[in-house]
């Protein structure tokens, strides 16, 4: 199982809106968010490899949320799981919330392996894995740059951590976010966006699966990050050195 999210697309230059309460998200472009989009592509390949028999993507949010999972579903998933919800994803579906309605889904569908991005662009919280593992009681590899599952109930994830990659041995079931470096994922082509239109997806409302939603925290203000001062061109590098030690001060 492969949990997905609806982010605004890494390369739209995002603008907080008038009231400084978030991001402005009328009439810009979303995507799969990177990482989950790498949790998908792995998630394929395990199956390519035959280490898995079926590869189920699940995401909540709006109608439009099905795109999402349609792209996924294009790129080779066999189906897909829409938790449908009007709430905004990006504020006020949080990890929490999202880990115990993913725990709803491993009950229902009873997967050996979930696998997640590590983070979301859009909030970058980095939670829902470990949150997952922990309401699930399994144990969680985090920021995963190799996936190889030695048997049915082992597998050997490589971490990547401060000092550089950690291999770790754990058992399945268990939960793996995918880190940058884990793979490239692949592009869903148009025959198989056309093809994805009859594979089987499920729609199911948050709300029915008596999971409390209700945020955590709550964003107080957003703003945008302050305008870079413009460059300065020196005539030679006495110049230079002149000003980074009088103005700039980091001589």
């Amino acid at each position: 199982m492969v949990g997905v999210k609806r982010v605004v697309d890494y390369a739209v230059k995002v603008r907080v809106n008038k009231d400084n309460t978030g991001v402005d998200i009328a009439n810009v472009k979303f995507s799969m968010n990177p990482f989950c989009e790498i949790a998908v592509e792995e998630g394929l390949r395990l199956k390519e490899k035959g280490a898995i028999k079926e590869l189920i993507v699940v995401s909540c949010g709006p109608d439009k949320a099905a795109e999402t999972l349609r792209q996924a579903l294009a790129m080779g998933a066999d189906r897909a799981i829409h938790l449908k919800t009007n709430m905004r994803t990006d504020q006020e579906v949080q990890p929490l919330a999202v880990a115990k309605l993913l725990q709803k889904m491993v009950e229902k569908e009873s997967p050996s392996i979930v696998l997640l991005g590590k983070q979301a662009i859009d909030d970058d919280s980095n939670q829902t894995g470990a949150m997952l593992a922990g309401l699930l009681g399994w144990p969680q590899a985090g920021s995963a740059s190799k996936v190889e599952i030695k048997d049915e109930s082992t597998a050997i994830v490589a971490r990547e951590v401060d000092a550089g990659i950690q291999e770790v041995k754990i058992s399945l079931p268990a939960v793996i976010t995918a880190d940058l470096r884990l793979n490239e994922p692949r592009y869903a082509t148009l025959p198989n966006l056309m093809k994805a239109k009859k594979k089987k997806m499920e729609v199911i409302e948050a709300s029915s699966l008596g999971v409390d939603m209700e945020p955590r925290l709550q964003v107080i203000k957003v703003v945008a990050p302050p305008q870079r001062a413009g460059g300065k061109v020196v005539a030679d590098v006495d110049e230079l050195i002149d000003k980074l030690k009088n103005e700039a001060k980091v001589l």
